[in-house]
């Protein structure tokens, strides 16, 4: 049985990032989606927020699991099995940013190979903090990001605005 690992912060999770995971089912028996627990980003959501939203946007693919992680993500797929991590590509300023993680992984565990998918055209340029800041400024990207998510992010920017006003 092969595993696969998708780490990351998934502030919030897009369709970029669901389209991926979709394709990396036609290629693995399992994929556990890690959530960053620390991510050294001032990040929207808290931790169980982003697992949520993970598990709520992929309750429809059966061979995923979400899970929180802390720590090096390579010792992580060690501990859990993974064969590989995996990755998305949007455009080749992501290419880099990949390679030098990719290297470093490979450095600090030859047993672990990174798997780069590019998600379908639609969602190229799509990005969590793209996301973030579209629906800050009063924009709509229903078709980028699952309902669930949109409306997670709405009531997380009103909370802050009564919060503001309050203050």
């Amino acid at each position: 049985m092969k595993k696969a690992v998708y780490p990351g912060t998934f502030d919030p999770i897009t369709n970029g990032h669901i389209n991926i995971i979709e394709k990396a089912t036609r290629i693995f028996d399992e994929i556990i989606i890690a959530v960053a627990n620390i991510t050294g980003k001032n990040t929207l959501f808290t931790t169980e927020e982003r697992l949520y939203l993970c598990r709520e946007s992929v309750k429809h693919i059966e061979a995923v699991k979400v899970v929180e992680f802390d720590g090096l993500t390579v010792d992580f797929a060690k501990e859990i099995g993974a064969d590989a991590m995996l990755r998305g590509l949007r455009a080749v300023s992501d290419f880099e940013y990949e390679l030098q993680l990719a290297l470093m992984n490979k450095y600090l565990d030859k047993k672990i190979d990174t798997v780069f998918l590019v998600p379908d055209y639609r969602y190229l340029y799509l990005s969590s903090s793209i996301i973030r800041q579209v629906i800050g400024l009063g924009g709509r990207p229903h078709d980028q990001i699952p309902a669930v998510v949109e409306e997670a992010i709405i009531k997380k920017f009103e909370e802050r605005e009564l919060k503001d006003l309050k203050d």
